[in-house]
C-alpha cells in the first residue's frame, strides 16, 4: 500500500497476511482499499471499513478474525504497558490487580470487574448519555459488524494480560459501534489456563 494510505486500512491488510489467509481472500476483503488514504473523509473510511467487515464476516471464521482484529489493536504504547507492568508488580491477587486497574482510570475507566464464573467485564460507556458514539469511528453512519470492535477488545486484552499476568480471551459482547449507539462497548474476558 502506499504511503498516504490510512493507518487502519494498512493494518488490516498486515493483520490478514500475519494470519495467513491466502491471497484471494485477502484481496477480497481489502477491495477498495487503496483508494482510501490519508486525507479521505471519515464517513467514507467509516462506510468501507463497515464493508470490509462484512467481507470478513463473511469469507473468514470467528476465530480468525478475532486473530485479524485483535492484531489490529491501538493504544498498546509503552506508557500504558508499563503501567500495566507496575500493577501487576505491587498486587499480589487478581481481585487486588483488578481494583488498582480501576483506581488509575488510564486505561479502562474503572469499568473492570470480575463475575462469579470468573470471566473479567470491562465496559466503556459515559453516563447519561441516550446515545453512545464510538470514539474510534465516531462518522461511522450506520453500525458496522461487531469484528470491528476485535480490535478495542485487542487493546483492553494487551492491557489486562499484563496488569493481571493471565493469559486471556475476549469475546465482544456488544459496542456503541455495531448497535447505532443504543450499547455499551461491553468486553468478556476468559481466563486461559
Amino acid at each position: 500500500m502506499k504511503k498516504s494510505a490510512d493507518r487502519r486500512i494498512v493494518k488490516l491488510a498486515e493483520q490478514l497476511e500475519v494470519a495467513k489467509i491466502d491471497r484471494e481472500k485477502i484481496d477480497q476483503i481489502m477491495e477498495g482499499g487503496e483508494t482510501i488514504i490519508k486525507s479521505t473523509p471519515p464517513e467514507k473510511k467509516a462506510e468501507w471499513l463497515g464493508k470490509a467487515m462484512a467481507r470478513m464476516d463473511k469469507l473468514l471464521d470467528l476465530s480468525t478474525r478475532k486473530a485479524v482484529r485483535e492484531g489490529c489493536a491501538c493504544r498498546v504504547g509503552r506508557r500504558t504497558s508499563k503501567v500495566s507492568q507496575g500493577i501487576a508488580k505491587d498486587n499480589a491477587t487478581l481481585e487486588a490487580r483488578i481494583t488498582a486497574q480501576n483506581k488509575l482510570f488510564m486505561v479502562f475507566g474503572g469499568s473492570v470487574w470480575m463475575q462469579e464464573n470468573d470471566e473479567i467485564m470491562v465496559r466503556f460507556a459515559p453516563e447519561g448519555l441516550e446515545r453512545y458514539r464510538c470514539s474510534c469511528l465516531p462518522k461511522a453512519e450506520k453500525p458496522l459488524s461487531v469484528t470491528y470492535c476485535y480490535c478495542g477488545g485487542g487493546s483492553v486484552k494487551h492491557h489486562l494480560q499484563i496488569s493481571l499476568g493471565r493469559k486471556l480471551d475476549c469475546t465482544t459482547l456488544s459496542s456503541a459501534l455495531s448497535s447505532g449507539g443504543k450499547l455499551p462497548c461491553t468486553f468478556s474476558f476468559r481466563i486461559k489456563e
